[in-house]
């Protein structure tokens, strides 16, 4: 087992949670993270990851939800979250004017239409890419959009889980 395994699995269950709410903001999903403890490897800490996500309820994805800014907004704070937010953002940085405008008139429809931030896995990924994401995504019906965030928050979060390993 590699170091960073093994310090997850010996923290306090309280402490566990604190470093997987880095990964996903959902209190559900840490809590059930944390008390899955020991992981053999980082595999099984993975699909665990994986299946609790899978099962947690709307509310518990949209609590999730919260803890992750606009497309193309930095997110504010010195944490680990949002470190790795605007690490996964970088790819907006170098957008033009009419682009970051035109992200936040998206992510204000969006927001309008669904009722959450619209959530894309941003890593590697230009602003350009990341509106042409949201401009077709608004025409998904509200069911198919849950569907297509929980994968992207499934993308983050194992993103996230790789970094704290």
């Amino acid at each position: 087992m590699d170091a960073p395994l093994a310090r997850l699995n010996a923290l306090p269950a309280a402490d566990a949670e604190a470093e997987l709410l880095a990964c996903c903001a959902s209190g559900v999903w840490a809590a059930a993270v944390a008390a899955g403890r020991p992981y053999r490897d980082r595999a099984e800490l993975l699909a665990t990851a994986e299946r609790v996500l899978s099962g947690l309820a709307w509310g518990d994805v949209e609590q999730a939800l919260a803890g992750h800014p606009r497309i193309g907004e930095r997110a504010a704070g010195d944490g680990r979250a949002a470190a790795w937010s605007r690490g996964e953002q970088a790819g907006t940085a170098a957008a033009s004017e009419q682009t970051r405008a035109a992200l936040a008139a998206g992510n204000a429809e969006y927001e309008r239409r669904f009722g959450h931030v619209y959530l894309a896995c941003a890593t590697g990924r230009d602003a350009t890419e990341l509106l042409e994401l949201l401009r077709g995504r608004l025409g998904n019906d509200p069911q198919a959009e849950r569907q297509v965030v929980r994968a992207e928050l499934g993308k983050i979060t194992r993103l996230r889980l790789e970094k704290l390993l």
